[in-house]
């Protein structure tokens, strides 16, 4: 069904191989948007786009890896040329963290950085001049309620995403403007791959589900309460359960913060 406000629209999702950033490919699909689809898995891209319910035209995939920005010039001019532009970029993408600081190397500091935060702002100045050229769009970041406060085992992590607050805010009083919406997602528990995928000491991939993510709402209902914030073009969309009561024990409540997340299992 062709929605009033997201028909019609193109819309590129990172991290659209799994979890929410998937969800968010089946959901925009359906209302009639022409969604671009990035991930680093091509796998993983190649069979989102054979289980999207609509007609696969409506959907393309475009390999990206976070990691690497070289090619991002020129994969936003071939996306542009096919497309006419841009009207919406959700970036999805990233990759968490299982390591204490005195256990993360450097090295490991900087590839979270790269991914979560370079990564990301790379691709953003790309699709900016390219907005705004066409009279507006609506750009969007996920950060994470440790992207509001610290976190045991999640240093580079917290960082990176605390890191994307401080751009995408910066980015909404510059270019609101040039017609150029600003939201940022801060997921709690969302039952994604993403602890999964998350990096240890060694660089390598924790390999199981936390329970906390266990227990989490779906990347379904994630890709609904995040639709219905960009609809209402809201700057903070929260998204997960009763867990997101840490973000306003931390605002109002600092002292008790540092006591219960010191004992909150983390893993």
């Amino acid at each position: 069904m062709m929605d009033k406000y997201f028909g019609g629209k193109v819309v590129w999702i990172t991290g659209a191989s799994s979890g929410i950033g998937e969800a968010l490919v089946y959901a925009f699909a359906e209302m009639g948007s022409k969604v671009i689809a990035s991930s680093n898995d091509q796998a993983g891209l190649e069979r989102v786009i054979k289980n999207c319910a609509v007609s696969p035209g409506n959907i393309k995939g475009a390999v990206f890896d976070l990691s690497d920005t070289s090619g991002i010039e020129s994969l936003v001019s071939g996306i542009v040329a096919e497309e006419g532009g841009i009207d919406i970029l959700l970036n999805i993408g990233g990759v968490s963290q299982r390591a204490t600081i005195l256990e993360t190397p450097l090295w490991l500091d900087r590839k979270i950085m790269e991914i979560n935060y370079f990564g990301t702002i790379a691709l953003t100045k790309a699709v900016l001049p390219v907005m705004i050229k066409n009279g507006g769009g609506h750009i969007a970041a996920t950060s994470s309620i440790t992207g509001r406060f610290g976190f045991p085992l999640r240093s580079a992590y917290s960082a990176s995403k605390q890191a994307l607050h401080g751009f995408f805010e910066t980015l909404l009083i510059e270019h609101s403007k040039d017609n150029i919406k600003v939201s940022v997602f801060i997921p709690g528990r969302v039952k994604t791959s993403i602890s999964i995928h998350a990096l240890t000491p060694d660089g390598k991939e924790h390999g199981k589900m936390d329970d906390g993510q266990a227990g989490g709402i779906t990347p379904e209902k994630a890709a609904k309460i995040i639709i219905n914030g960009l609809r209402r073009n809201k700057r903070e969309i929260l998204v997960g359960s009763s867990e997101l009561l840490m973000l306003k024990i931390r605002k109002y409540l600092p002292s008790v913060f540092f006591r219960l997340a010191g004992r909150i299992k983390s893993m």
